[in-house]
């Protein structure tokens, strides 16, 4: 078996302003760092092997708050970047409803159907995190490891845990800094825990 905690990043700037990050780089506000502290601090699990992040910025460096404490090295996946939002990224809501009004409906209602320009559809998303997280159970049979990513991965891989339909994808909420804890043996997945922020009021 291999036992993954999955946790999103902190907050950003940008998820304070409702802007569409996808893969833009942007980086923690002081009260994400805080977050990110106070989960380090409060870790589910005493012991992790590993810890994986997303290359980007505000994953990197929740997954580094993590990473000290547990005496480890961050370990980089390009895979698990976020959706790419193409056209939308750096824009809010209204903005984006302003343009593509039908394209921003299937969104939320058919994300399975979903058609961003010049971005990513939550097939593809879902298929290159599932590689690297098939990828890493095999490397770390009978581990725990520490998976740090974005609101929608993380959401694409749940659903798939769950044997959930993509279109449903919104129906599982993805804090900043929540903790989600899949385990993973030869019969199947088992899910233990789902957008936990109990580290957050300690």
């Amino acid at each position: 078996m291999t036992k993954i905690i999955y946790v999103r990043h902190g907050q950003t700037e940008w998820n304070t302003a409702g802007r569409y990050q996808g893969q833009s780089d942007v980086e923690l506000t002081a009260a994400g760092r805080e977050q990110a502290a106070k989960l380090a601090a409060h870790f589910p699990v005493e012991k992790v092997h590993a810890v994986y992040s997303s290359d980007l910025k505000r994953a990197l460096e929740t997954a580094a708050c993590i990473a000290e404490v547990k005496g480890l090295e961050v370990q980089p996946r390009a895979e698990l970047r976020e959706l790419s939002f193409g056209d939308w990224e750096g824009l809010t809501y209204e903005q984006i409803t302003e343009r593509w009004p039908e394209a921003l409906h299937d969104f939320f209602a058919r994300p399975d159907l979903l058609d961003i320009p010049h971005g990513e559809s939550f097939q593809i998303l879902q298929k290159r995190a599932l590689a690297c997280i098939d990828e890493l159970v095999a490397q770390h049979d009978g581990e725990t490891i520490a998976v740090v990513a974005h609101g929608a991965i993380l959401r694409s891989i749940l659903t798939a845990a769950l044997h959930m339909d993509l279109r449903y994808v919104w129906t599982i909420r993805q804090f900043n800094t929540a903790v989600n804890i899949v385990c993973y043996e030869k019969e199947g997945t088992t899910v233990e825990l789902i957008n936990s922020t109990a580290h957050l009021s300690l």
